[in-house]
């Protein structure tokens, strides 16, 4: 018997976003076994994916909250994950996304996902701060979070020192407080 975890969906103009299962341990292994996945600490061979996907699903159960796996409306193939994201050795709490298959880059698709998931830590989870924790090489992710208004801040914590860029998120409401 599967275990599903009771998360409520969130949708986009054109995406859902719904929580890690069993289905998508497939389609996660081999993007984390690729090179795609170079920029989160890959490629992994199969027992790291195994237990990294373990991860992203035991982080809501842990936290309450975690990364979305995002799909096309209509459509439950996965296209990537995006979300919030604190393990218990980061120093701050973090948007993250990746996109798994180099088809679906240049759509947009992994910005929709990473701007609603924000909004939902700012506006449904209370968060008062996010970053996300960029390789400094990924240069995609780095113009995703300038996309997203997101800024480089050199006085925060990294998570790798000296490989991870920080970039702050900014709070909705930081020019009425």
């Amino acid at each position: 018997m599967l275990i599903t975890l009771p998360v409520q969906p969130i949708e986009t103009a054109r995406l859902t976003l719904r929580a890690p299962g069993a289905q998508d341990f497939e389609p996660w292994a081999a993007f984390a076994q690729s090179e795609r996945a170079q920029y989160i600490g890959g490629p992994f061979d199969g027992g790291l994916a195994w237990r990294a996907f373990g991860h992203a699903i035991g982080h809501w159960v842990l936290r309450g909250f975690g990364s979305y796996v995002f799909t096309l409306k209509g459509s439950d193939a996965p296209l990537g994950m995006a979300g919030p994201w604190y393990p218990g050795n980061w120093p701050e709490a973090e948007i993250g996304w990746t996109l798994w298959d180099a088809a679906h880059e240049g759509q947009g698709y992994a910005a929709e996902a990473a701007a609603a998931t924000l909004d939902h830590a700012f506006n449904t989870l209370g968060w008062r701060t996010a970053v996300s924790y960029i390789d400094a090489g990924n240069a995609r992710s780095i113009a995703l979070a300038e996309r997203l208004g997101a800024s480089l801040d050199t006085h925060a914590q990294s998570i790798r020192e000296g490989l991870d860029l920080v970039y702050r998120h900014p709070h909705p409401g930081a020019d009425h407080e």
